[in-house]
């Protein structure tokens, strides 16, 4: 099994910064993409931003200029530099990875999510 964990949610005042990570551990051989989604309240899931194994990233048009999404050199950690911060991106944020894993059989691919963080941007 996989697990994703997250981390360094909080309360931040508009223009503030916020830096979560999320760690993952397991039977992992690798993670092809990781990355992060939003949910505010009252609203579906949508994906911020994510990194593939490659080094390639991918914004939301809302977070452009703002977040940058990073790995760890073992490519098993996922950062979420949040600067410019804005009420509008209060959510809960869920890190979520694309996983090349392993268990009795053989490898196997997954899709994983974290539990969840809330950032709440307000003043």
């Amino acid at each position: 099994q996989v697990q994703l964990v997250e981390s360094g949610g909080g309360l931040v005042q508009p223009g503030g910064s916020l830096r979560p990570s999320c760690a993952a551990s397991g039977n992992i051989l690798f993670i092809y993409t990781m990355g992060w989604y939003l949910q505010a309240s009252g609203k579906e899931r949508e994906p911020v931003a994510s990194s593939t194994r490659g080094g390639n990233t991918n914004y939301a048009d809302s977070v452009k200029g703002r977040f940058t999404v990073s790995r760890d050199s073992a490519e098993r950690t996922v950062y979420l530099q949040m600067n410019s911060l804005k009420p509008e991106d209060t959510a809960v944020y869920y890190c979520n990875a694309d996983v090349n894993g392993y268990n009795h059989i053989g490898a196997v691919r997954n899709d994983y999510w974290g539990q969840g963080i809330q950032v709440t941007v307000s003043s």
